[in-house]
């Protein structure tokens, strides 16, 4: 595996992490349906929160905005909708987006809920 994967599934743990010690319960982890990959689907408060990471070392040079494009939206949107009808629950979808900085020897997280709207 390269480095780039193992900094990314590295990542992942971080978020999860992250969210568990905030309440949220993991739902699952790398859910795929087709061609589309939901890093993390957590539950809190009736919410079912469809999450995707981003990890980098040193700062973003883009906006948080930016970092999805239109294209992995419609598949996250795709893979919630299929997870939601799969699993027959009745609940809100927010799909949110966590940053994972490495800073030297430190990881910063940073968690923006309602991320993208899908309509």
């Amino acid at each position: 595996m390269g480095k780039h994967n193992e900094f990314g599934r590295l990542g992942e743990q971080k978020a999860v992490d992250f969210l568990i010690k905030r309440g949220y319960k993991i739902q699952k982890t790398n859910y795929r349906y087709l061609k589309a990959e939901v890093d993390i689907i957590a539950q809190k408060e009736g919410i079912l929160c469809v999450i995707e990471v981003k990890s980098r070392t040193g700062g973003f040079l883009e906006d948080v905005s930016e970092t999805i494009n239109q294209k992995k939206i419609n598949l996250l949107v795709m893979a919630a909708n299929h997870y939601v009808e799969e699993n027959n629950l009745d609940v809100e979808v927010r799909f949110d987006i966590i940053l994972i900085i490495k800073k030297g020897t430190t990881f910063e997280v940073e968690h923006t809920k309602n991320a993208f709207y899908h309509f």
